[in-house]
């Protein structure tokens, strides 16, 4: 019997122009957790596909057991035991719960006819067992992300899954959600299950891994314990090059209000809600999930209609009905779902990149190739987008990459106003730096920047003044140099307690 669960050895998988993963190797045990981390763009979508059979190496193997296994498809790496809980969700909203657990592996009664009465009953049984209490004949799609994500692992448990790989699994869960993810997995390990737990938050990685493997441009660097990594060592392995300050904050020269809001109403959303903010500096909006802090900036853009208040830009008033007033207004909304609402992934990085100001790019009544050519490259090269080829398909690149695109399409607006809603959402530690200056290039040009952020670090790093959002209101406004700019007292402001003058 093999120590390991599920072993990759000298992988190597090539598409044109670029080397995906060269060499690469991953083992990991039964009943462990399997921290997987590298930058965006390190080969880890490669290799998770790898081992499920969507893509096939050019050489190398792949051990299940210690029996060597060929994966033509990811119904062989199913049948294999290997399971993927992918960051995007692959659930059928209007489908029950039971529905989407049992897809292609319905039990079917005496009459040839589907036997939901056991297959209710065993979904039910397989939800409780990851501490979800539902009803599974009622739609997915009426449930939460967190409930979600247990529908995904479910489907891995109903297979016997002997490995279970979690993509970015908290990427889009609130605190608590992510507490009860944790249990879960840790429940699955007790049981005898391997999981590969990819992440780019390194606090997650202490707490859950029993070991974690770090890659680097396709090619494995090093596995140890978790006791024998530090933050420091994991982010120099990760990036090959020490990162002495993850927040390089710079500090513009703060003007005259940029953006001003009064009164912003939204039916049961939001609720007078007032602040201004600042060229030259960043202004960030902190608070838990479900706080407003997404509507309110959506409620701007015109992305949302208002019920009241006003909005001034350059101390003029401006009315925004829609998205194409607030970019006439000079404002620019960088969404939070990069890939519903940011890009258009089945189109080339400069077609994206144009997006939000084709007039910008037109001679005549025709596009100016030539011109949308060179700004392309000039966005490859300034936002550093890892790509093989200037025209490559936006949806091909990596998460960190993908993100630099939709930051790019917004800069070519030369909007005065950024809004920046989770600009750093699941993307690697390097890709976030790279992002942060970004935000200081524009408020060193006297932009106005407003950054929503999930991450207290992050928010306490790069803003000039932070504003802490609850229910729909504003609960603090508090300045850099204020005593209460610490994640103590913001976190308080958050759960609704008062912060002293």
């Amino acid at each position: 019997m093999s120590e390991y669960v599920v072993e990759l050895r000298n992988a190597t998988k090539t598409f044109p122009g670029v080397v995906a993963l060269d060499e690469m190797q991953l083992a990991v045990k039964p009943g462990e957790i399997h921290g997987l981390i590298g930058e965006n763009g390190a080969g880890k979508s490669t290799l998770i596909k790898v081992l499920t059979g969507v893509h096939q190496p050019d050489k190398g193997e792949i051990y299940v057991n210690g029996e060597k296994k060929i994966f033509r498809n990811p119904n062989d790496s199913a049948a294999a035991g290997i399971a993927c809980v992918y960051q995007e969700l692959n659930i059928e909203s209007l489908l029950s719960i039971t529905d989407n657990i049992f897809i292609n592996k319905w039990i079917k009664g005496k009459s040839g006819l589907l036997d939901y009465k056991t297959m209710h009953k065993k979904a039910k049984e397989v939800m409780a067992s990851l501490g979800q209490e539902v009803e599974p004949e009622k739609p997915a799609g009426t449930f939460g992300m967190g409930v979600q994500q247990m529908i995904e692992i479910a489907k891995a448990v109903l297979i016997d899954a002997k490995m279970i790989i979690m993509d970015e699994p908290t990427s889009s869960l609130g605190e608590g959600e992510v507490a009860q993810l944790m249990k879960t997995c840790r429940e699955l390990r007790d049981r005898g299950i391997g999981i590969v737990f990819v992440s780019h938050k390194l606090e997650e990685l202490f707490e859950l891994c029993d070991r974690v493997t770090v890659i680097r441009d396709g090619k494995y660097i090093e596995t140890r314990d978790i006791d024998g990594w530090t933050n420091d060592s994991l982010i120099s392995a990760m990036v090959g090059r020490t990162l002495d300050n993850l927040f390089p904050k710079e500090f513009g020269a703060k003007g005259d209000a940029a953006l001003k809001v009064e009164g912003l109403e939204e039916g049961g959303v939001l609720f007078d809600v007032n602040f201004e903010a600042y060229n030259g500096q960043i202004l960030g909006f902190a608070g838990l999930v479900g706080a407003g802090r997404t509507e309110t900036m959506r409620a701007i853009f015109g992305a949302d209609p208002i019920d009241g208040g006003k909005i001034y830009v350059h101390g003029k008033e401006v009315q925004i009905k829609s998205p194409r007033d607030a970019i006439k207004s000079g404002i620019a909304f960088l969404t939070e779902d990069r890939k519903g609402q940011g890009l258009v992934l089945e189109q080339s990085i400069p077609n994206n990149l144009i997006l939000a100001n084709l007039q910008g790019f037109t001679k005549g009544l025709f596009l100016d190739e030539k011109l949308i050519e060179e700004k392309g490259w000039e966005s490859i090269k300034g936002l550093q987008i890892k790509t093989p080829i200037l025209d490559e398909i936006t949806g091909q690149l990596s998460g960190g990459n993908q993100q630099k695109v939709v930051i790019g399409k917004w800069i070519n607006t030369d909007a005065d106003i950024y809004i920046f809603d989770e600009p750093t959402r699941g993307i690697d530690v390097g890709a976030k730096i790279e992002v942060y200056n970004v935000m200081n290039r524009l408020v060193k040009r006297g932009k106005c920047v407003i950054m929503v952020s999930s991450e207290m670090p992050e928010i306490l790093g790069m803003s000039d003044r932070v504003i802490v959002m609850r229910g729909g209101r504003i609960m603090a406004d508090v300045e850099r140099d204020s005593k209460h700019f610490n994640q103590e007292s913001l976190m308080k402001a958050a759960w609704g307690g008062t912060l002293d003058e």
